[in-house]
């Protein structure tokens, strides 16, 4: 509600946003008991308040390209099918990422062992320790 010093609902930052993108003299046309009610309902979708919300732009020649991240608790509700792809998304994600991790830790830990001069298996070789000394030196 707004404060008694100032009476006008038309003088809220969020309603004089809403009347500005408003065609024209469509403004005059809403009571404040409306605009009231349209702040209420739109004031709901809280589309900056991400806990993470990070955004950047780019330049690249002669366009400019953007990218956003942004995450938070979802607080919408979604239909059981919804749910259960969501569900199937997020186990193939997590596999996924596992999976990626392992296989960067195995690939870490045989560049170790190999850079130790640590022969497991002798006379064999997978030829991922010559070919990262030639890439890395």
């Amino acid at each position: 509600m707004m404060s008694p010093e100032n009476n006008s609902v038309r003088s809220d930052p969020f309603i004089k946003g809403i009347l500005d993108r408003l065609p024209g003299n469509l403004e005059s046309d809403f009571t404040d008991e409306q605009l009231e009610g349209l702040k209420i309902a739109l004031a709901r979708q809280s589309w900056n308040a991400h806990p993470i919300d990070f955004r950047k732009s780019i330049g690249f020649l002669r366009w400019r390209y953007y990218f956003v991240f942004i995450a938070g608790r979802n607080l919408r509700s979604s239909r059981p099918q919804i749910r259960r792809l969501i569900k199937t998304a997020e186990s193939f994600f997590l596999t996924t990422l596992v999976i990626f991790i392992a296989l960067l830790g195995l690939l870490l830990a045989y560049l170790i062992k190999s850079a130790l001069g640590i022969d497991l298996f002798p006379g064999f070789s997978l030829g991922i320790w010559d070919w990262f000394k030639n890439i890395a030196w």
